[in-house]
Parts: structure tokens; C-alpha cells; sequence
């Protein structure tokens, strides 16, 4: 049954009017969604989540999608007899790593989700860096946390050298849904598996979004108690990583949202994917479904 058949029509009428000052204040706006964790393999939040962008779309937003993929490439890799090995979080990716993830992120993991756009009504198209040049990329210099005098070497991962938002802003003219694979390209023409928290903060800065919302596993950041901080602003994030609060995995995932703050995008949302339509009550509602991390 949907949940939504038991509110009386007066109500449902209450709850889009209170939406649209935000409508007003955000039509025309880009916004930058990272897609990821549960609410890329639950099939029910998958869907909940192209109805989101396509409403956003529909309503005078221009969001641009972009969205990660690891619990498929390690499916994947086991298929084939690999096992994924990580340094400090990140995957190490050697030549035949590399040609998996390009076939999970820019066929399978994407296609899948421009198909659950169209599905819901929306008009969407993949793309990788290599698109109109979107992202030019090096190898990445990873250096150990505890001994920086030792660089440890993740093979073909990326750091990104520049952004060019071109083929971007000319889909999003032509009334089209980004999708975008967190994959760049050398000098060599060599490709490179990035980080998709960084693609999407990178890309929100050089594209001046309106927003960046990170969909996580996590109702959001939280205190040292576990409760949740819903409004931070960019230097209060500094002071949290300075004590400890933040830590472990969600430090490269705040580092780019803080620097995506800093940069110009009015705010950062990091909210919890697994919350049905959590995208919509925190960016269409006064309720707060998540932690925004505001630019001053």
C-alpha cells in the first residue's frame, strides 16, 4: 500500500504549498547530488530517488547526478576471482581493477540508474570524464598518514587536475539529467577511478551550485554523543575535525563538502539516503532530515 494514500487531500495540498518558497527560492538553481550507499541497492529507495531528481527537474531545479558504485565492483571483482585490497580507504586499482570499474560504473551501475529516471518519467543521459572532456585527471600521490616520507602506490586512481562542465551545462539547457561516472582521463589518455565524494564536491564548486547534498548511510554528522548536528557552519566542521569528532570513514566525504562550502556552494547537505525521499524533505521542507553545512 503507499504510504501516502491515507492523507486526506486537504493535507497533501497543505504539504505542497508549504514546498514552494522553495521552489521559488531554488528554480533555476543547480544542485549537485551524490548518490550512494543504501539508497543504491535497496530497490524501493532507488526509485523513491529518481522520482526525487525528476520532480527537482520538473520543478525548475537543474540537478546533476553523480554517484559511486563500490559495493558492485567488489561483486564484480569476485566474479572474476579478485579480491579488492584498500590503502587508507581507498581502492587500489591495477590495470585489470581498472577495466572492471569502468565497465560496473560507466555500463551497469549507470545505465541502471538513467533507466529508473526514465522510469519515472525523466530524461537522463550517462556520461564519464571523458565526455566533451569533462574530467582531466593524474595519478593520485598518496602519501601514509603516519609516515609522510612513504608513498603508497593505489595504481590507477585519480587526483583531479580540472573540470570542464561544458557538456554539463548543455544537457542541462536541453532539458537533461546528468548521470556522472566518477571516472577520469590522463595525458596519455590512460583512465582513472576517483573518489565520487570529490567529483561531486569538485563539480558543485565549479559549476556554483546552489547545493551539494551527499547521500549517506548516516542520518548526518553527529556529535561525540551521537546526536545530530543539523546546522554547521564551515568553521564549526574545521573545529570538529580538529577535537576528533569527525573521523575515520566520513573524513574524506566532510573534507570535500568543507571545501565545496568554503569555495562558494551556499550549502552542503549530508543526509541519509536510507530515509524515503529524504532528498525532498530536506531540500523542500523546513524539517531538517540530515546535517547542512552552510558556506559562512
Amino acid at each position: 500500500m503507499d504510504p501516502i494514500t491515507h492523507i486526506a487531500p486537504r493535507d497533501k495540498a497543505e504539504i505542497l504549498a508549504q514546498a514552494l518558497p522553495y521552489i521559488r527560492k531554488f528554480h533555476g538553481k543547480t544542485m549537485v547530488i551524490k548518490y550512494g550507499g543504501n539508497a543504491m541497492t535497496d530497490p524501493a529507495l532507488q526509485a523513491d530517488f529518481a522520482e526525487d531528481v525528476v520532480l527537482l527537474k520538473l520543478v525548475g531545479i537543474n540537478p546533476v547526478v553523480v554517484h559511486g558504485g563500490g559495493p558492485q565492483i567488489e561483486a564484480a571483482l569476485g566474479r572474476l576471482g579478485k579480491k579488492g585490497e584498500f590503502i587508507q580507504g581507498m581502492r587500489v586499482t591495477d590495470e585489470e581493477t581498472m577495466e572492471v570499474v569502468e565497465w560496473v560504473l560507466a555500463g551497469e551501475v549507470q545505465q541502471d540508474i538513467v533507466g529508473l529516471i526514465h522510469q519515472a518519467g525523466g530524461k537522463a543521459v550517462g556520461l564519464t570524464g571523458r565526455d566533451g572532456g569533462l574530467i582531466r585527471a593524474k595519478k593520485l600521490k598518496m602519501l601514509d598518514n603516519k609516515d609522510p616520507s612513504i608513498e603508497h602506490d593505489v595504481g590507477q586512481v585519480g587526483d583531479i587536475v580540472a573540470i570542464d562542465p561544458s557538456v554539463v551545462k548543455a544537457l542541462q539547457d536541453d532539458a537533461f539529467i546528468p548521470v556522472i561516472s566518477p571516472i577520469g582521463f590522463g595525458e596519455e589518455n590512460e583512465s582513472y577511478n576517483i573518489n565520487a565524494d570529490v567529483v561531486a564536491s569538485k563539480l558543485a564548486t565549479v559549476l556554483q551550485a546552489e547545493k551539494l547534498v551527499l547521500l549517506t548511510n548516516t542520518p548526518g554528522v553527529l556529535d561525540k554523543a551521537g546526536k545530530l548536528l543539523t546546522d554547521l557552519t564551515a568553521r564549526e566542521i574545521d573545529g570538529l575535525f580538529a577535537d576528533g569528532t569527525i573521523s575515520g570513514g566520513m573524513l574524506p566525504k566532510i573534507s570535500g563538502a568543507l571545501d565545496a562550502a568554503k569555495a562558494g556552494v551556499n550549502a552542503v547537505h549530508i543526509i541519509d539516503g536510507r530515509v524515503p525521499h529524504a532528498m525532498l524533505l530536506e531540500i523542500l521542507t523546513d524539517q531538517a532530515y540530515g546535517t547542512m553545512i552552510r558556506s559562512h
